[in-house]
């Protein structure tokens, strides 16, 4: 058996996630402050609202988006959302980089998506890959979707799955480790 030493890295000198804002600090913290009164705020405020804050810090939000309470965005400026999606209540995203959401699609209750992870085997710098959820794509409740991540259109992920990699178009994916089910619509 070999003698395998645990490493320990030194978080203090871990290369800081600030590279990833791609806007000055007054932006992110201003933005920071509008997300907890207007956006993440769970009383039933009006999606137009929650919309236009969006679309203020730089989301491109299509028409007819219905926009749940407690919706966190990271970045709105990194961020697209097709005409007529729907996003669920409580859902995260995490968008340290470009998110895209296509037009008709609804990524439901409690569901994690996020474009950045760390180099946990190096010295723990961030790693971020765009994420895209294609029109008609339907990601079911508290699923989690990582960075490189492409939903394909009209596919369904069932809950509780996490999404790493590729869901191709019209295919239902479930578990975890994910595997593909079949198709969503029969033939």
């Amino acid at each position: 058996m070999t003698d395998v030493r645990p490493r320990v890295i030194d978080l203090s000198a871990a290369p800081g996630s600030g590279e990833a804002w791609d806007a000055p600090a007054w932006k992110v913290y201003l933005w920071g402050l509008a997300e907890v009164l207007l956006v993440s705020n769970p009383l039933q405020i009006s999606s137009r609202v929650r919309r236009a804050v969006l679309v203020a810090f730089g989301a491109r939000i299509g028409e007819g988006v219905l926009l749940r309470p407690r919706l966190r965005v990271r970045f709105p400026w990194k961020l697209t959302v097709g005409d007529r999606s729907w996003i669920g209540e409580d859902v995260w995203l995490h968008n340290q980089d470009q998110l895209t959401i296509g037009s008709d699609a609804v990524v439901s209750q409690g569901t994690f998506v996020t474009t950045g992870s760390h180099a946990h085997r190096r010295d723990m710098a961030l790693i971020t890959a765009p994420v895209t959820i294609e029109d008609g794509a339907w990601v079911t409740a508290r699923c989690v979707v990582l960075g490189g991540s492409r939903i394909g259109v009209s596919a369904l992920v069932s809950p509780g799955t996490v999404v790493s990699g590729e869901v191709p178009d019209g295919m239902v994916a479930g578990g975890s480790p994910m595997q593909l089910r079949g198709p969503r619509f029969p033939v």
